[in-house]
């Protein structure tokens, strides 16, 4: 499999994992308090980490740090967006279309020749 493959796929479970440890407590535990959130968020982003670390080392093999941390940024917002509104059931604001925009500005930036 390509190291930059590999990377982005990695990268994108580790998201998954963290944006379900620095979110999600807000909506099943907030009755509960906050070292309970605390203790199930640092379990879930164990899981990240096993994800992440690799993902970086495989990744820097054939990315610069910045590419690899703007590429870690992109895919933080693909999973973030579509958590925040399927599972927190937020609205899609017009907000969130021209932060994208804004973000394809510094892919280009950081991946041009």
């Amino acid at each position: 499999m390509k190291p930059l493959f590999l990377t982005t796929i990695l990268l994108t479970f580790s998201n998954m994992f963290m944006t379900f440890a620095w979110y999600a407590h807000l909506r099943n535990l907030s009755a509960k308090p906050w070292y309970v959130a605390v203790l199930v968020s640092w379990g879930i982003a164990f899981f990240e980490y096993t994800l992440q670390v690799p993902a970086n080392r495989i990744g820097f093999t054939v990315l610069d740090l910045s590419r690899l941390k703007i590429l870690q940024e992109i895919l933080s917002l693909t999973v973030f967006v579509p958590f925040l509104m399927l599972y927190m059931h937020q609205p899609l604001k017009l907000d969130y279309i021209w932060a994208a925009v804004c973000i394809l500005g510094a892919v280009y930036f950081v991946f041009r020749a």
